[in-house]
């Protein structure tokens, strides 16, 4: 399954053809993360740069190409917790900066040790 994080903080499955209005090709603004069981998401290259981790991956010269989408494979975490991961970097890159009151991230009890070990690995 694909599924493409968006600003407002939701997530929908789509296809990965990212093109802006004018029909250019700007995959190269998005990163796909791959959990363990090969669930698919697609956001903004920024805000998964929320993650020190990521950055550096990304960062390395052998897994940057300027025309395509990098790809990221966690082997270790699981589709439930990458989703909640990647609505955390909307949020993150939403309310950083913000004048306005914060919203509390809502994390669900019985996901949040693995949350919280994806966040130590992740660095965010």
């Amino acid at each position: 399954q694909h599924y493409f994080i968006q600003s407002n903080l939701s997530y929908t499955p789509t296809m990965a053809d990212a093109a802006d209005e004018q029909g250019n090709n700007v995959a190269a603004d998005y990163v796909k993360l791959v959990s363990n069981d090969e669930h698919e998401f697609i956001l903004k290259r920024s805000h998964a740069m929320t993650s020190g981790t990521i950055k550096a991956m990304l960062s390395y010269p052998a897994n940057f190409n300027s025309n395509e989408m990098s790809k990221v494979q966690f082997r270790e975490i699981p589709s439930h917790v990458l989703s909640k991961v990647c609505m955390y970097f909307a949020y993150k890159n939403r309310y950083t900066n913000s004048t306005s009151e914060i919203p509390e991230f809502p994390i669900e009890p019985e996901i949040a040790l693995e949350l919280l070990m994806a966040a130590n690995f992740l660095d965010c």
